[in-house]
Order: structure tokens, then C-alpha cells, then sequence
């Protein structure tokens, strides 16, 4: 890839990102109108799709069972939206689901097997994680208003503080992974890694922690046996996990349970609620199977915090099908492939988003955690085998036929 081009492609990546930061959140400091939100991150999706379209103009993509079965999810998608029981609010989320789909299939011709979207990846919502800063700087009581339990918020874009946990998980663990695989140097990373982990702590998001170590851990533990960097970092992180929780065990409680009674943290925060009377709630055989079409992943008011029960109510059975073949399609090929960083990295990725769909909502719709799949599997593209270069034929000196030889 050339210069210029990764630019660009970085650029719409980019883009991509801001789409997906969404328009809902905490009050920012100066108060920005929902609508004009909404302008602003679908206007970047239409220029991801046309850049990558010019980028992209012969249409040349990569073969991908991962981009296949998100295609299938956009036709349920459409199908279930196409009765209109969610409105015409459902058919608009799938004209942004059809751009954001085929942007990803636009950019496959990228995709190498190498690191270049997870660098990408980690500068973007760096950048975002900048401006989360940026605001606590500026206002640290906008930041962290009493409203969200003195949690982290986005102060100059309403960002809620599961997603800035998020982020800051996300692009942790790929920077450690980087560092272990010598594709990075420790001073630059330390400057992602540090102020990550601090958001992250300031957000107070038990799923994105437990995502992070859990997902290190899987992705570090696919390196143990090639990678001497891999054991000493291994050894030491279990080490300092066992002297920080012996050391700091109340500490590290009371920040876990976020002041929450016994009753509250065993209904998830809830959710618990929420997901039963969505189970419970008379559905038709085709509502079953395919949903009532795409929404803002809320039932009767209340956020569903779960992708799985999300998609079974946007997307029936169906949907929820096709998100799970995603899931064992690329941990299936990862676990094919041999050790190597780029295979960690995806299997970080690929984990990280299995264990936060249980409280969160994303992989049914244009969302980072699709995105964070998109760079997994980007990561897990055979790299194309060299075309051999052809050399002309030498001509055969003509032998006359008296001569014997030949015979």
C-alpha cells in the first residue's frame, strides 16, 4: 500500500469511526443539538463510502466469509424493517447499515494479514479518547457529573462512559500486543497505554476491564510457546495481579461494585429486568424469526445492553444466527492459523467483543464493535502469493533434419 493511499485509507477509517461514536451521551459542555449530531456522523459515513468508492473505483475486493455473512445480516436486516413495525426510523438504520457494509467490502482490498487497520485502529479512538480528556481538562465536572455516578464522560461529544472504557480497552490491548511483537517502540506506547488505562479506570466499566485482561490473556497465551516476550510479560502480569489484588483487595472491591447494593449488582445494573420482559413480551412466528426490524436497541423505553437479545429483537433468530457464525467463523480461523502477532491481535479483538455482547449492544448494527471485528478479520487475510513474473520464451535454434540429431 502507498503512501498516500494508507493516508486515505486511514482517513476513511476514520470516518468510520466518528459514525460510529453515535449522537446520545452525557451533556457536553457546549450544547450540540442531537440533529446536528446526527448530521455530522452520517455525513461521515457518506464520505467513507465515497472515498473508499474513489479509492476503490474498479471495484476490487477480497474474498471474505466475514463480509458474506455480514451481507446476509443486511438483507434479514432489511426484510424485518421492511414491514415497518419500528417505523420508517428502521429502514433509514438500514441505509446506514448498506453504506457501512459496502465501505468495508471498498476497503477488503486492503486487507494484508498485516497491522496496518490495527494502527489505524488505535490512532482514531486515540484521538477520541483525546477529546474525552481534553474535557476533563476543560471542565472536570461536565466530565464526571453526578448524573452518571461521578463516572467519566465525553464533555465535548456525548460519549457515555461504557464507550470510552471501551475504546480505552480496545486500543490497550492492541498497543501491548504491538510492544510484544516488536512492532512498536515501549516510549510510544506508553504514551497510549497510560492515559488509556486511566480513562478506563475513571469510567468505572467493569465489561471493558474484564474484556482487556481477559482478552490480553487469550491473545498473550496464543504467543506463550513462540515468543520469549510473550512468557516474561506473561510471568510478570500474573505476578503483580496476584500482589495488587492481595494489596489493594478493598480498593479494587469497592471500585468493582461502584457503590452499588447487593441487589443492584446482581440484576446487572437493571438490565436483568429488561432482558426478561423482552423474553417474556407475545411475538409472532415471523417476529421470531425475523425480528421487528432495526431500532435503537431499547425495549419498552429501556436500554437492552445485550447484542444477543438486541439482535433477536431487531433481527429474530435469524440475525442472531448469522452474529454467531460470525463469531465462530473468525475464532475458527484464528485458532487455525500459527502463532504469530497478527493472529493475537484478532483473537484479542474477536474475544474482547464475545465477552462485551453480554452488557452491550453493537453487533447487529453499524457499531465499533462490528469495526473491531473488521480489523480481526483483516488481520486473519492470507497475505496474496506473489505472481510470478513471466519470461518470455527463447526461441529454438532450428536444427536441419539431415543432420541426424533429434532423431
Amino acid at each position: 500500500m502507498g503512501g498516500d493511499t494508507s493516508k486515505t485509507v486511514g482517513i476513511v477509517w476514520g470516518l468510520l469511526v466518528l459514525n460510529t461514536l453515535g449522537s446520545a451521551g452525557a451533556k457536553t459542555i457546549i450544547p450540540l443539538p442531537r440533529s446536528l449530531i446526527q448530521l455530522v456522523t452520517m455525513g461521515a459515513l457518506v464520505g467513507a463510502f465515497a472515498l473508499a468508492l474513489a479509492l476503490n473505483v474498479r471495484l476490487r475486493i477480497q474474498a471474505s466469509a466475514f463480509l458474506f455473512l455480514l451481507t446476509l445480516l443486511l438483507v434479514s436486516s432489511v426484510l424485518s424493517s421492511a414491514r415497518l413495525e419500528s417505523g420508517f426510523g428502521a429502514l433509514f438504520r438500514c441505509v446506514r447499515l448498506a453504506l457501512f457494509v459496502g465501505t468495508l467490502w471498498l476497503l477488503s482490498r486492503w486487507w494484508d494479514g498485516g497491522p496496518t487497520f490495527v494502527r489505524h485502529h488505535i490512532r482514531m479512538y486515540f484521538a477520541v479518547l483525546a477529546s474525552v480528556a481534553a474535557g476533563l481538562v476543560v471542565s472536570p465536572g461536565a466530565a464526571m457529573p453526578d448524573l452518571y455516578g461521578g463516572r467519566l464522560v465525553g464533555a465535548l461529544w456525548p460519549l457515555t462512559p461504557p464507550q470510552i472504557g471501551q475504546y480505552a480497552a480496545v486500543i490497550t490491548g492492541l498497543t501491548v500486543l504491538l510492544v510484544l511483537g516488536r512492532r512498536t517502540d515501549r516510549a510510544g506506547a506508553a504514551v497510549v497505554i497510560v492515559p488509556s488505562l486511566v480513562l478506563l479506570a475513571l469510567t468505572h466499566t467493569r465489561t471493558a476491564t474484564l474484556g482487556l485482561f481477559i482478552g490480553l490473556a487469550l491473545a498473550i497465551g496464543s504467543l506463550v510457546l513462540t515468543s520469549a516476550a510473550a512468557r516474561r510479560f506473561f510471568t510478570w502480569a500474573v505476578l503483580c495481579a496476584t500482589v495488587t489484588t492481595v494489596a489493594l483487595g478493598s480498593v479494587l472491591q469497592a471500585w468493582f461494585l461502584r457503590g452499588q447494593s447487593q441487589e443492584n449488582f446482581s440484576s446487572l445494573t437493571g438490565r436483568a429486568k429488561v432482558w426478561d420482559a423482552l423474553l417474556a413480551a407475545p411475538r409472532t412466528t415471523v417476529e421470531q424469526l425475523f425480528g421487528v426490524g432495526l431500532g435503537d436497541k431499547s425495549f419498552g423505553g429501556l436500554p437492552i445492553d445485550n447484542s444477543w437479545l438486541a439482535v433477536y429483537n431487531e433481527q429474530g433468530l435469524t440475525g442472531i444466527t448469522l452474529v454467531a457464525a460470525i463469531i465462530i467463523v473468525l475464532g475458527g480461523v484464528a485458532l487455525l492459523r500459527p502463532p504469530s502477532l497478527p493472529r493475537a491481535c484478532a483473537i484479542f479483538l474477536i474475544s474482547y467483543c464475545a465477552i462485551a455482547s453480554y452488557t452491550e449492544a453493537g453487533l447487529g448494527d453499524a457499531s465499533p464493535y462490528l469495526l473491531h471485528l473488521t480489523v480481526a478479520a483483516s488481520l486473519l487475510t492470507a497475505p496474496a502469493a506473489a505472481t510470478p513474473v513471466p519470461t518470455p520464451d527463447v526461441p529454438q535454434r532450428r536444427i536441419p533434419r539431415w543432420t541426424g540429431i533429434g532423431r
